[in-house]
C-alpha cells in the first residue's frame, strides 16, 4: 500500500493534441554551453594562480581564507540541486502547498549547526569531519564515519548527475548520456585543479545563474496566466492551498510535523555533520564568519522553496488554459518541470537555454561540493594516517588524482541512478538512510560523555541496518502492492522505461482504505522521519552499548570534543535559579573534570592550570592548533 498524503493531487488535464517536440535554438545552445565555459574558466583560473605552489590545505580548504558571502551561497548551492529544482515545482503541483512547510525545519536545522558543531569544529582546527571521530573515540570509528559517508555521497551523486541529462533528454531530445559526460568531466577537471577556492566560486556563479533561471520562469509563467493573484486563486479553487495538517501519524506523507520537526533531523544531517557543508564552515577565515555564513543560509533558503512552490502553482494555473498533450500527461513527474519551461518560454530564444542552465548550475555546485569533500575524507582520513611523512607536493598531487577518480566513479553511477524513481524522494530518502546514522554517531559524541568507542561502532552499525531495514522493506512493499492507481479521469501517470514504479507508489495518492499493520506500518514510515528514525536508533544502542561495556572508564576524554548541554541549559534560567543550582553544577563539573583529569586530583592542581601536560594537550598537531587551554576549562564550567 502507498503512503497516504494528506491533499489530493492534482490531475492534469488530458488532450489529444499531440506535442511538437522543444528544441533548442541556437542562442539556447550558445546560453548553455556559456554555463559549463564559465564555470570550466573560474575552476582553471583559481588552479593556475600559484600553480606549482599549492599547499594541501590550499586545495582542500582554500587556505581557510574564505568570507562569509561566498561560504554562505556555497552552502547554499551545495544541496540546491537540480534535484529540488525539478522536484519541489512538481510536489506543488500534484499534491499542493504542503511541502512548503519544511521551510519550518530550516531554523531548527541551522540554528543547531551554528551554535553547536561549528564552535566545536572550527576550534579543534579540523580538516575532516571525521578527525572529531578519532579525537572523541578512535581511529576505528573515524574509519567507520569515512566508509559511510563515502557511500552515501557516491550514491547521491548518481542521482544528482543523471537527473538534468534526464529531464534535457525528455523534452529537447538532447542526448542523454552525452550530458551526463559533458557536466561530469566539465565538472572533474575544475574540482580537481582548483580545489575548493575554485568549488566556492563557481558555487556563487552558478546559485546567481539558478536564482535568475527560477524567476524568469515565474515572471513570464505569471504574465501569462493572468498574475500571481490569479495564480494563488485558481490554486485555491482547486484545493491546492494546503493548510496546517495537524495530524502526528508519522506514516502519513507529509503533515505539519512531519516537514517540521523530521525536517530538521534532515537539515542537521546535510548542514550540521556532512563533510561538504563543515569544510566550506573550515574554510572560513574566523568562527564568526562561519558562523555569520550558516545564519545566512537561513533567508536564502526560504526564498528557495518559495520559488520553487511558486513555479509549481504557475504550472499548474497554465495547464488549467492551455491543455497538455498527451506526452506530457505520460510524463514521469521529475519532467513535468521541463515540459512546462519549453512551453511556457517557446518563442522566446534564449530563456529556455537559460533555465536549463539553471538546472545544471544545480548540479555542478552539488557535484563539485562532493568530489572535494570525497578527496578530502580519502586523504585525510584514509591514507595520511598511514603515510604521515607525505610532502606536500606529492599530497597535493594524490589529492587531484583522488579527485578525478571520484569524478569518474560518479559518472558510473549515473547509470545505475537511471533506474530510480522520481528524484526529489529517492535524494532525499538516500540522506536519511545513510545520513541519519552519521547524525546519530556525531551527537552521540558531543552530548553523551559516556559514550565509548564499542558503544560508537555498534550504534552506527545498528542505526545502518535498522535504515536499510526501512528503506528496502519499504520498496519491495511497494513493489508488492502494485503500481500506483490510475486517476479517474483516464489521464495517465505511467513511467518511460527508464524509471522504476517503486518510489512512485510511495507518491501518488492512495486509494485504498485499509491500513498496513505489522512490519508493513512500519515500511510505510514517512521518509522524512527517517533521519531521526535512524540517529536516534544510533544514540540509543550506543549508550546501552556504552554503558554495558563501562562507559570512559579507564580511557582519556578530551573535553573539547564535548557539547556541554547541562550548562548551557542552566545558563537560559534566571540569575535567581542559576544560584539555586550554583552548588549542585559545581559539583557536577568538578566530578566531570576528576573522570577527564584524574591526575588533577591527586597531584592537588587547580582549576584554571595552563599547563598543557597536565591537561594532556599537545604542543602541536593540527586537530589542537589555535585552541586555548583556558577555553577548555572554561567551557566544562558554568
Amino acid at each position: 500500500m502507498s503512503v497516504a498524503v494528506s491533499t489530493s493531487a492534482p490531475l492534469p488535464p488530458a488532450s489529444d493534441t499531440n506535442m511538437v517536440t522543444s528544441t533548442f535554438s541556437l542562442v539556447d545552445y550558445v546560453v548553455f554551453v556559456l554555463l559549463l565555459v564559465l564555470s570550466l574558466a573560474i575552476g582553471l583560473y583559481h588552479a593556475y594562480r600559484g600553480w606549482g605552489r599549492h599547499t594541501i590545505g590550499q586545495l582542500l580548504l582554500a587556505d581557510r581564507k574564505m568570507g562569509c558571502f561566498p561560504v554562505a551561497l556555497s552552502l547554499l548551492a551545495t544541496f540546491q540541486s537540480a534535484v529540488a529544482i525539478l522536484g519541489v515545482p512538481s510536489e506543488i503541483y500534484r499534491f499542493g502547498t504542503q511541502y512548503w512547510f519544511l521551510g519550518c525545519s530550516y531554523f531548527l536545522g541551522l540554528l543547531i549547526p551554528a551554535h553547536v558543531f561549528i564552535p566545536i569544529f572550527y576550534r579543534l582546527h579540523l580538516t575532516s569531519a571525521y578527525e572529531y571521530l578519532e579525537l572523541r573515540f578512535n581511529k576505528a570509528v573515524r574509519v567507520c564515519g569515512t566508509v559511510t559517508f563515502v557511500f552515501q555521497m557516491v550514491i547521491y551523486m548518481g542521482v544528482v548527475l543523471y537527473a538534468p541529462s534526464l529531464a534535457l533528454n525528455a523534452v529537447t531530445g538532447f542526448d542523454l548520456w552525452l550530458s551526463v559526460l559533458t557536466l561530469g568531466i566539465v565538472c572533474t577537471v575544475y574540482t580537481a585543479l582548483g580545489g575548493l577556492k575554485a568549488v566556492i566560486w563557481t558555487d556563487v556563479f552558478q546559485t546567481l545563474v539558478m536564482f535568475l533561471g527560477q524567476l524568469v520562469v515565474i515572471i513570464v509563467g505569471s504574465a501569462k496566466v493572468g498574475g500571481l493573484g490569479h495564480v494563488w486563486d485558481v490554486a485555491s479553487q482547486h484545493g491546492l492551498i494546503s493548510g496546517i495538517e495537524l495530524d502526528p501519524d508519522p506514516f502519513v506523507r507529509h503533515t505539519f510535523w512531519t516537514l517540521a520537526f523530521g525536517g530538521v533531523f534532515m537539515m542537521l544531517s546535510l548542514y550540521g555533520v556532512n563533510q561538504a557543508q563543515v569544510q566550506r564552515y573550515l574554510s572560513s577565515r574566523t568562527e564568526k564568519a562561519a558562523v555569520l555564513s550558516c545564519y545566512a543560509v537561513f533567508p536564502c533558503q526560504q526564498v528557495v522553496l518559495c520559488m520553487g512552490c511558486l513555479i509549481g502553482l504557475v504550472m499548474f494555473a497554465y495547464y488549467q488554459e492551455y491543455p497538455m498533450s498527451t506526452q506530457q500527461t505520460q510524463a514521469a513527474p521529475d519532467q513535468f518541470v521541463l515540459y512546462f519551461v519549453m512551453d511556457l518560454l517557446r518563442g522566446l530564444p534564449g530563456l529556455p537555454g537559460l533555465f536549463v542552465a539553471c538546472l545544471f548550475s544545480g548540479s555542478l555546485s552539488t557535484i563539485s561540493s562532493a568530489f572535494n569533500s570525497l578527496a578530502t575524507v580519502t586523504m585525510e582520513d584514509l591514507i595520511r594516517p598511514w603515510f604521515p611523512h607525505f610532502s606536500e607536493v606529492r599530497a597535493t598531487m594524490l589529492s587531484r588524482i583522488i579527485a578525478f577518480g571520484y569524478g569518474l566513479l560518479c559518472l558510473g553511477m549515473a547509470y545505475i541512478s537511471s533506474q530510480m524513481g522520481p528524484v526529489l524522494q529517492a535524494a532525499i530518502s538516500i540522506f536519511g538512510m545513510v545520513g541519519g546514522p552519521l547524525l546519530g554517531l556525531f551527537c552521540l559524541g558531543m552530548f553523551f560523555p559516556c559514550a565509548n568507542p564499542p558503544g560508537a561502532i555498534v550504534g552506527l552499525l545498528a542505526g545502518l541496518i535498522m535504515a536499510f531495514w526501512i528503506g528496502i522493506g519499504s520498496i519491495v512493499t511497494s513493489t508488492g502492492s502494485g503500481r500506483a492507481p490510475t486517476p479517474s479521469d483516464g489521464s495517465s501517470f505511467s513511467l518511460p522505461s527508464n524509471l522504476t514504479a517503486v518510489t512512485m507508489a510511495t507518491l501518488m495518492p492512495s486509494t485504498t482504505i485499509s491500513r498496513p499493520t505489522g512490519l508493513q506500518r512500519l515500511y510505510s514510515l514517512s521518509y522524512l522521519w527517517y533521519s531521526a528514525h535512524n540517529s536516534t536508533t544510533v544514540i540509543v544502542v550506543g549508550l546501552a552499548v556504552s554503558l554495558l561495556s563501562g562507559g570512559m572508564r579507564g580511557r582519556t576524554l578530551n573535553p573539547r570534543t564535548i557539547y556541554p548541554v547541562l550548562p548551557k541549559l542552566v545558563a537560559l534560567l534566571p540569575m535567581s535559579c542559576q544560584k539555586r543550582l550554583h552548588c549542585k553544577t559545581l559539583s557536577q563539573d568538578l566530578s566531570v573534570e576528576t573522570a577527564v583529569f584524574p591526575e588533577k586530583v591527586s597531584n592537588g592542581m587547580l582549576r584554571g592550570s595552563r599547563d598543557k601536560e597536565a591537561m594532556d594537550v599537545p604542543e602541536e598537531g593540527p586537530a589542537h592548533q589555535g585552541v586555548s587551554p583556558t577555553f577548555v576549562l572554561q567551557e566544562t564550567s558554568l
